[in-house]
């Protein structure tokens, strides 16, 4: 309950900004394309996802997303390793700031080849992402934006697909890692492909 509570909360929050700090009116739609890398001693990741969004006002960018991640695991105690494939949809907003610098909320419900216990096993469960962050965003030129960024999942659940690939760490006095951080790292390209017209003060109207 409260995992659903957080992730409305933070939608509705986006959602009431954009309302005030830009037009409501509809300025164009994007396709964003996004990759996702990540690599250490327990294993990796690299994933796409498409972020189809609409533009409202001159900040905010938002619409469904879908994911496809492929998963490798090295278990050096053990000597297993293996590899699998997590897949899901969700949903996004972004806002963006003097061409220089976007915040993201960014929800996925995606399959994974975790147990409720955090134990790889054959039977797929379920997990819930909410990545906050940010980082650079520019437009390189009209048709293509860049962002470049970090998120951090505020769910961190149990078997999320995401858990063997973290490289941020917490470590001791001694240098002893304690625990990963559930932070990504995510490089995204955006492409317009259809806006609004406007009406310049050089068009006129017949009567």
């Amino acid at each position: 309950m409260k995992i659903k509570t957080l992730i409305l909360s933070s939608f509705i929050s986006f959602s009431a900004i954009s309302q005030d700090a830009a037009p409501s009116a509809y300025q164009g739609f994007e396709l964003g394309v996004d990759l996702a890398f990540s690599s250490s001693t327990f294993g990796g990741n690299f994933g796409i996802g498409l972020k189809p969004g609409f533009k409202l006002g001159e900040y905010f960018i938002i619409g469904p997303a879908l994911r496809y991640e492929r998963l490798w695991f090295k278990n050096a105690l053990s000597g297993f390793n293996g590899n699998t494939n997590v897949y899901g949809g969700g949903a996004f907003v972004h806002a963006r700031f003097f061409n220089a610098l976007f915040l993201g909320v960014e929800y996925e419900y995606l399959r994974s080849p975790f147990n409720l216990n955090g134990q790889l096993e054959s039977i797929n469960s379920f997990a819930s992402v909410l990545f906050l962050g940010g980082g650079f965003s520019m437009e390189l030129n009209p048709h293509i934006r860049l962002n470049a960024g970090i998120m951090y999942d505020v769910i961190n659940a149990v078997n999320t697909p995401y858990s063997r690939s973290y490289t941020f760490t917490v470590k001791d006095q001694n240098g002893n890692i304690q625990r990963y951080l559930p932070i990504v790292y995510r490089i995204a390209f955006f492409f317009p492909l259809g806006k609004t017209g406007k009406k310049t003060v050089d068009e006129s109207e017949e009567f």
